[in-house]
């Protein structure tokens, strides 16, 4: 049974100690549920998770990528993406990893990748914002049911590929129509 909390402003440590099994995030000091991938996402996740653990382990990339992580990010808010690229060479300076796997330094991070469902709102324009404020190196939205704005996917909406790539401080966007069986 899950404990009861006042979820009207929460501290990131609160929504930890609270953190239930099912799927939340910390969005600015507020619990929000996240539908568990299910069907088709939860499939894409799997199997692109598969083909980067390959290309990783092929080129003999000190990076891994764990089951489930929270990155912590400024002003109370906890993310839990699709998939995280983690660098072994320094996730040792990270504070809260062995205990919690709480990343907390954009360093330990080489890639997250987002695959956008019904909250599309929050991969384009919230988590791209954290993303980037945290200083992620790079950030890939997987949109493949064409479910972004339009000013976000072009029009007619089409499945898409952006890949977010930090230059200087800013993210620089690359997009690619894709096309799934």
């Amino acid at each position: 049974m899950i404990a009861a909390i006042d979820k009207s402003s929460v501290s990131f440590d609160e929504f930890i100690k609270w953190y239930p099994e099912n799927s939340y995030e910390l969005k600015r000091g507020v619990i929000t549920e996240m539908p568990k991938p299910r069907g088709k996402h939860s499939r894409l996740a799997g199997d692109l998770s598969y083909e980067l653990g390959k290309i990783i382990r092929d080129s003999r990339q000190p990076y891994f990528i764990p089951k489930e992580c929270i990155i912590k990010l400024s002003g109370n808010t906890g993310y839990e993406p699709d998939i995280i690229v983690l660098d072994e060479t320094m996730i040792g300076n990270e504070p809260r990893w062995e205990r919690e796997s709480i990343i907390t330094l954009s360093k330990s991070i080489k890639l997250v990748v987002e695959v956008v469902s019904t909250n599309w709102r929050d991969d384009y324009l919230i988590k791209l914002a954290d993303y980037e404020a945290l200083g992620i190196q790079e950030y890939w939205i997987i949109d493949y049911l064409g479910m972004g704005g339009r000013r976000y996917i072009g029009y007619p909406k089409q499945p898409t590929f952006t890949v977010c790539s930090l230059v200087e401080g800013e993210y620089e966007l690359q997009q690619f129509v894709i096309s799934l069986l």
